[in-house]
C-alpha cells in the first residue's frame, strides 16, 4: 500500500486558523496529478504548531475528504509515548490507512527507549505503522539494528528515512528480513538513489508543487527505467534544493502562495522567508514553469 510518491502535504493557514477550503484544493490537485498517497500532519504540515484538537480534526477531515481515493497516512508521533498512542488510536478510529511516527524529539531516548516506544504504540493499534527517522529535527537516530528488530512486529511495516545516509538505508535493507517492509526516502533529492538500493518511494515535500513529475520519476525508477527517472531527477533537482533554502515548510508554502494556491501564512515560531530567498524561490519556480 505504501509505495510510490506520497506527498507530505502542507497545512494552509489563514488568519491563524486552518484554511480547509484551500486544503481541499490542495488535496484535489494531488489526486488529479497521480500522487500515490497523502501524509497529513507530517513535519511539512506543521503539527508542532497545531493544538491537540486541531491535529485530530485535520486527520479526520483528510480521511473523510480523500474518501479512499488514495491512502491517507496520519502523522501521529510525539516525544510522549502516551500522547502518540492516543493520536494513533484516534487515526485508526477515523479510518486512516496508516500512521507515521517520528522518533521522539528533545528527550533523546536510548536505542532501548526507542524500541520500547514503538513497541507500545504498535500494541495499541492494528493499523500499519511507519517509523520516521529524521535526526536533524529530533536529535536522535534510530539504528538499523533497532529498525530490524521493530520490523518483526507485524503492524510496523516500514520506515521513512531522512538521515541523509545511503549507508543507513543499505544497512536497514540488509538487516530486515521481511519482504513487505518498505523503506521510503524522506529526502526528495535522495529518492532516486534510495530506490536504486531497494527503497519503494518517497514521502515528498516537492510533491506539494510538482506532484506529477515526482510521481513519474518514482514510477520509472520502481519499474527499472533509471534513464528516464534520472532525467526527471535532474530536472527536479533545483526544486529539491530550493525547498530547503530555509526551514521546511517555509519555502514550499512560499511556492504555493506564489502559485496562487494558499495564503502565505505560518504559525510562529515559523515565519516567512527573507526577501533574498523569496527572490531565489520565485526565480527557481519561474524557470521551472510553475509561475
Amino acid at each position: 500500500m505504501f509505495k510510490g510518491a506520497i506527498v507530505a502535504i502542507v497545512t494552509p493557514i489563514k488568519n491563524y486558523k486552518i484554511d480547509y477550503e484551500s486544503y481541499k484544493k490542495l488535496i484535489d490537485f494531488q489526486i488529479k496529478n497521480k500522487t500515490n498517497g497523502i501524509l497529513t500532519a507530517g513535519c511539512t504540515g506543521e503539527p508542532a504548531t497545531l493544538n491537540y484538537d486541531e491535529h485530530k480534526e485535520l486527520i479526520k477531515f483528510t480521511v473523510e475528504y480523500v474518501d479512499k481515493k488514495v491512502p491517507v497516512i496520519a502523522g501521529t508521533g510525539s516525544n510522549n509515548t502516551k500522547e502518540a498512542i492516543e493520536l494513533t488510536e484516534f487515526a485508526e478510529k477515523v479510518g486512516a490507512d496508516g500512521a507515521l511516527l517520528i522518533t521522539p524529539y528533545y528527550n533523546k531516548p536510548t536505542q532501548k527507549g526507542l524500541y520500547l516506544h514503538y513497541k507500545e504504540i504498535a500494541k495499541s493499534v492494528s493499523i500499519p505503522l511507519i517509523l520516521y527517522n529524521v535526526p536533524s529535527r529530533t536529535g536522535v537516530s534510530i539504528s538499523p539494528e533497532v529498525v530490524a528488530e521493530l520490523s518483526e512486529i507485524k503492524n510496523i511495516v516500514g520506515i521513512k528515512e531522512a538521515s541523509g545516509s545511503l549507508d543507513q538505508v543499505s544497512k536497514i535493507l540488509t538487516l530486515v528480513k521481511r519482504d513487505d517492509f518498505v523503506v521510503l526516502s524522506g529526502d526528495d533529492s535522495l529518492t532516486l538513489p534510495i530506490i536504486a538500493v531497494g527503497g519503494k518511494g518517497v514521502v515528498s515535500v516537492a510533491s506539494n508543487i510538482v506532484p506529477l513529475d515526482v510521481s513519474q520519476m518514482v514510477e520509472y525508477a520502481l519499474n527499472g527505467d533509471f534513464e528516464k527517472a534520472r532525467k526527471i531527477h535532474l530536472k527536479l533537482f533545483p526544486i529539491f534544493k530550493i525547498l530547503f533554502i530555509e526551514t521546511n515548510p517555509i519555502p514550499v508554502k512560499t511556492c504555493l502562495s506564489l502559485m496562487g494556491m494558499i495564503s502565505p501564512e505560518w504559525r510562529l515560531p515559523l515565519c516567512g522567508p527573507s526577501e533574498e530567498n523569496i527572490e531565489n524561490i520565485k526565480k527557481t519556480i519561474k524557470e521551472y514553469g510553475l509561475i
